[in-house]
């Protein structure tokens, strides 16, 4: 394994909204000269090497994908963090590595290194006629940095980047490896165990812990995904007045009599951005739905100011700045008006559709989990919180998913109305979620915060939020770690969290 030290003491995320003090930044990255297998055991053997220096050094160490969170969720303060992007190895998988009992199809299983991106793995699996079954609006996560934060996906009844992940590979400690599936559902033969020179273990509770564990696992080499047969995605956005029709269907997602462009059809993707400067013209609806690939299509285009169908509110909203509250609403409709432009009936794959790998200036995201049951509650609320604790410089968004299986996903409710507010990066925006957060809480709605985006938490909103998922998940960390591997793999973020608990 190549391990070049950058030297670099300060290390700054994607979206630019904090700097963190490090030890050291080291790039890593496989042997050329050996095959995939070869190099990708030789980096385990190199990752177990740097977790024994850490701890003898008593140096916290975190391994990196993309840096794309906005919360320090992937540092180690005053420790070593490992960029893990180059380790990109990717493997099918033979029949031989796969047991007879498997239901699935072999031929859709891909065995991915963690630095995969995500429009990475789009890449290769297209002229494989496949697909990877969801995304985030953005691809420029790692495969594994997506799990691990809980990337909510783009599909209501698909689930989450995690929701497809089968199998995981993690390096526990200088001595210990693992590959863990889950019991329930068994997928690889103990060939494919003795080819990662690994120790199998086969436990629900833990590997649904460990799907969504912010890099507190240890350190997850690779991960084994299931994939789709590749897709169209035929889209459209449509203003709609924001009515009760409208908000019925964002309540109970019943399309049975849905004004939607295909009529009742249940789509893949459904979301829904509210303007609250510019409700009378009406909500943007966004509905997109699954279709046979074919290769006559037209690619999808973006519109003049280069926003394609899948974009999300950060491919904009970082054009906006802080303001004198009186001009908020004339530079959000200002903005929206350029880059929110209705169209009609375009197609592309899924990574086409939801392609962007880009940022497009500062800003600061926020986004919760709610209940189907209370989004208009919700609604009606950051209405009269805007008025009393605003203007928000930016827009409501709404996006509907169904429940995660893993333990501490935010995707926390049967089906979960994820509520997304994308704002100017300012300290009034701060200040506006602080107020909805804690307006939330006075009125006793249940919600849950996406761990990679501006959020709030402490142990007693964790406490509230998951309850005895999260006695789970730390049991499952205490025991997967040793006592050793457990100080090193914690980072501060964790401790304010409460969820650095040694049992």
């Amino acid at each position: 394994m190549k391990i070049i030290s950058t030297g670099k003491k300060e290390w700054e995320n994607r979206h630019q909204t904090f700097t963190e003090k490090i030890k050291d930044l080291f790039e890593i990255g496989n042997e050329p000269d050996l095959d995939a297998l070869e190099s990708y055991n030789d980096c385990t053997k190199g990752f177990q090497k740097m977790i024994s220096d850490a701890i003898q050094t008593n140096t916290p160490f975190r391994s990196l994908g993309a840096g794309w969170s906005w919360t320090k969720i992937a540092t180690a303060k005053d420790g070593i963090m490992a960029d893990t992007k180059p380790l990109n190895t990717t493997m099918s998988m033979s029949a031989k590595s796969v047991l007879n009992s498997y239901t699935g199809d072999v031929k859709k299983l891909i065995f991915a290194q963690c630095g995969n991106g995500v429009w990475e793995l789009s890449k290769e699996l297209r002229p494989k006629n496949l697909s990877l079954k969801t995304s985030g609006a953005s691809s420029g996560q790692t495969i594994v940095g997506a799990m691990s934060t809980g990337a909510h996906g783009s599909s209501i009844d698909v689930g989450a980047v995690q929701d497809y992940i089968v199998g995981m590979h993690i390096i526990l400690s200088p001595t210990r490896h693992i590959w863990l599936e889950r019991k329930s559902a068994r997928v690889v033969s103990g060939a494919f165990v003795k080819k990662l020179e690994t120790e199998l273990v086969r436990n629900d509770a833990l590997f649904n812990a460990a799907l969504v564990s912010f890099g507190n696992f240890g350190l997850i080499h690779g991960v084994l995904v299931e994939t789709d047969d590749l897709f169209l995605l035929e889209t459209y956005m449509r203003r709609m007045p924001y009515d009760a029709a409208l908000k019925n269907l964002m309540q109970t997602l019943d399309f049975s009599n849905a004004n939607l462009p295909c009529g009742n059809e249940r789509p893949f993707h459904f979301s829904v951005s509210i303007n609250p400067y510019d409700l009378d013209k009406g909500a943007y609806v966004s509905s997109f739905y699954k279709r046979p690939y074919r290769d006559d299509y037209q690619r999808p285009v973006p519109n003049d100011q280069g926003i394609g169908p899948g974009d999300d509110a950060p491919c904009f909203i970082g054009k906006l700045t802080a303001s004198i509250p009186a001009l908020v609403p004339i530079l959000v409709n200002k903005l929206l008006a350029g880059v929110l432009k209705p169209y009609e009936k375009q197609f592309g794959t899924l990574g086409e559709i939801f392609g962007n790998t880009d940022l497009h200036g500062k800003l600061l995201s926020a986004a919760i989990g709610i209940p189907l049951n209370q989004v208009n509650r919700v609604t009606d609320l950051l209405f009269e919180i805007n008025k009393t604790d605003g203007p928000f410089t930016g827009l409501f968004a709404y996006r509907f998913i169904k429940k995660s299986k893993a333990t501490l996903a935010f995707t926390h409710f049967d089906f979960t109305c994820i509520l997304e507010l994308d704002g100017a990066f300012s300290d009034a925006t701060k200040s506006f979620y602080t107020a909805v957060w804690n307006r939330l809480d006075k009125e006793g709605i249940p919600f849950t915060f996406h761990w990679g985006k501006m959020n709030e938490l402490n142990i007693d909103r964790i406490t509230r939020m998951y309850g005895k998922d999260a006695d789970a998940w730390i049991a499952a960390r205490n025991k997967l770690l040793d006592a050793k591997s457990i100080k090193i793999f914690t980072n501060p973020q964790l401790q304010d969290w409460g969820l650095d608990k040694v049992l």
